[in-house]
């Protein structure tokens, strides 16, 4: 005798877990790009100081020194990343799912999966990659990871950076080294909104974050870097759920989105990136 066991469909869909996005906390948008697609800034020199001559005896009889001029140059930022997306979802597929194939959810799920991790993957490689301090890589482990995390923060000090606002970027594994550290007394007493941030606990007087690896450069070890050196603008933000558009009976979703990261050259200092080496 043969029994065909029922099978049932629950209306649920096993969504994959995703971080939010803690790029906010580090980086600016200072600058607005509306109506242009590059932005030049200005980099302005100063003048040495001199022993004041009060005789005049000088070159020139000038008695404050030698006349000076002052450099004016620019750096340009120019947008390269203009991405998109674009899919379709048949009527009868969100009628036989139980309506759990839909426009508006499929595209949030895009969103929160596939287009938050890439623009925060780039802009964490740009900021590494434009740190303005960068020690020689290596191991970190639970006995030197305070260590090296106060000589980071000692070239912020030493470069003059703001000392307040300053962002510890860490992944999982490197907290985990943290909590380990039997010199580190982290501070967890954290305001709420600051909290629902993604800031988990205060060393050295600097926020600690945690960010996923998968959006980090490889070997990454630990970031200490104040928000006014990363300028993140998202000029274009596009998201649009056509229906029946001539050719697909269902509906179509487009995105599109226009973004960049920019390290400023005269506060890359504020940057200190560590990578880690992992022991074989």
């Amino acid at each position: 005798m043969a029994i065909q066991l029922a099978t049932k469909f629950e209306p649920y869909v096993d969504e994959k877990f995703t971080a939010e996005s803690k790029k906010s906390l580090l980086t600016n948008n200072d600058f607005d790009w509306t109506g242009a697609h590059t932005i030049k800034v200005y980099k302005v020199t100063t003048a040495t100081m001199n022993d004041y001559d009060r005789a005049g005896t000088g070159e020139n009889n000038s008695r404050y020194g030698q006349i000076q001029g002052l450099d004016a140059t620019t750096e340009e930022m120019t947008l390269k990343k203009e991405r998109s997306f674009t899919f379709a979802i048949d009527k009868l597929d969100t009628d036989e799912t139980k309506q759990q194939l839909q426009a508006a959810s499929a595209l949030a799920r895009q969103q929160r999966e596939v287009v938050i991790p890439e623009v925060d993957s780039h802009v964490y490689n740009v900021m590494c990659s434009k740190a303005g301090h960068k020690p020689g890589a290596i191991t970190l482990t639970k006995e030197n990871i305070y260590l090296e995390i106060i000589k980071g923060n000692a070239e912020l000090d030493n470069a003059e950076v703001p000392e307040t606002n300053r962002i510890i970027t860490v992944t999982p594994d490197v907290y985990l080294l943290m909590k380990q550290c039997k010199d580190i007394v982290m501070e967890t007493d954290i305001a709420n909104e600051m909290r629902v941030k993604g800031v988990i606990a205060m060393i050295d007087g600097a926020s600690v974050i945690k960010v996923p690896a998968s959006r980090l450069p490889d070997n990454f070890g630990f970031m200490i870097a104040h928000p006014c050196a990363t300028v993140a603008p998202t000029k274009l933000e596009d998201y649009k759920i056509h229906q029946d558009p001539p050719g697909i009976s269902g509906s179509l979703v487009e995105g599109r989105i226009c973004y960049d990261a920019f390290v400023l050259d005269n506060k890359a200092k504020a940057i200190c990136y560590q990578e880690n080496v992992a022991t074989v």
